[in-house]
């Protein structure tokens, strides 16, 4: 492209003279041209950025994408894990210690608060909310984690010092139900079959075929085997420690008063003897004298996934036979 050339009228001679611009016009000249086109591709520049990613731009994003959709799918399984704990804690509570006859184990430093200034550093950080839930739940996790190791400590030094008294547990099923199917009714308030009124089951019923055979649950002496008014033929078990379990309805007794029995010995067979309308085991554990509900002490021949399904089962399911 030509440079352009400038001309001014001479009135003098009635001539067009060329016009040369000093140094200082084209450099102040070449000046405004530059800061033209700088000011022009910042601009173009910051509108480009503005609606459109660069590719380095795309690569963060995506790499946050990943990271947010991590620390989501992290979150729920930190959940889950939460709730795993929980259980564990409840049961190491409400069930182990409540058979080796210990305190609780939840103390202070378990319903401690964490502390808020651990996660300051999180402050301003995209996805901070997340972030900060998510590490909040990690630190919960480790401190239940450990805390619940040092009980199951404790548990294990209380059975060193307790096997006799595990022995005579109740701790097994009644009767061979491994698939939970022939539980008719839990421990509780139930409608009575003959009379029709609510009254207290302070047992266990399992409906079975007559001659199905009826285990000692836990080590003890046979206290009581007879006819019991409307329990029939039944037998009562002393296991010593506060605990005694009952058998009811048989069709026959196989064991006699004062004979010692094991876990799992056979002492008689299912039948439909006393107040009872079906073929059927009425089943009771006592402690201290009071009826407990049996679904607790099946923790022997049942894994945690059963044993959690046989606690909803004997609070839902209510057809008594006795």
């Amino acid at each position: 492209m030509r440079k352009k050339t400038f001309y001014r009228y001479n009135p003098a001679t009635l001539t067009y003279e060329r016009v040369y611009p000093t140094a200082k016009e084209r450099f102040w000249g070449a000046f405004r041209h530059s800061i033209s086109g700088i000011t022009v591709g910042i601009v173009a520049y910051a509108l480009y950025t503005f609606y459109f990613d660069t590719p380095s731009d795309k690569i963060m994003k995506r790499e946050i994408d990943i990271i947010t959709s991590q620390n989501k799918l992290l979150s729920k399984r930190l959940d889950k894990a939460l709730d795993v704990m929980g259980n564990i804690e409840e049961r190491d509570d409400n069930l182990y210690r409540v058979i080796l006859q210990s305190d609780p184990s939840r103390n202070s430093e378990q319903t401690t608060i964490l502390n808020e200034s651990r996660y300051d550093e999180i402050n301003g950080l995209s996805n901070e909310k997340l972030i900060k839930s998510t590490a909040k739940k990690m630190d919960l996790l480790s401190k239940q984690i450990y805390l619940q190791s040092r009980s199951f400590d404790d548990l294990v030094q209380l059975l060193g010092k307790r096997e006799d008294r595990l022995l005579c547990t109740p701790a097994i099923q009644p009767i061979l139900n491994r698939d939970l199917k022939l539980l008719s009714s839990g421990f509780g308030v139930r409608v009575d079959p003959i009379y029709h009124t609510a009254k207290m089951h302070s047992g266990m019923d399992f409906t079975a075929r007559i001659g199905t055979p009826i285990y000692a649950t836990g080590n003890g002496r046979v206290q009581q085997a007879g006819w019991d008014s409307g329990y029939g033929n039944a037998v009562l078990i002393n296991h010593g420690f506060g605990y005694q379990t009952k058998y009811a309805h048989m069709s026959k007794i196989k064991t006699h008063a004062g004979q010692m029995v094991k876990r799992g010995e056979v002492i008689g067979y299912v039948g439909s003897t006393g107040k009872s309308t079906a073929p059927h085991l009425h089943y009771e554990v006592h402690v201290n004298g009071r009826p407990v509900n049996p679904a607790l002490y099946y923790f022997l021949d049942l894994s945690p996934k059963d044993y959690d399904r046989m606690i909803q089962l004997a609070e839902t399911r209510g057809q008594i036979f006795d």
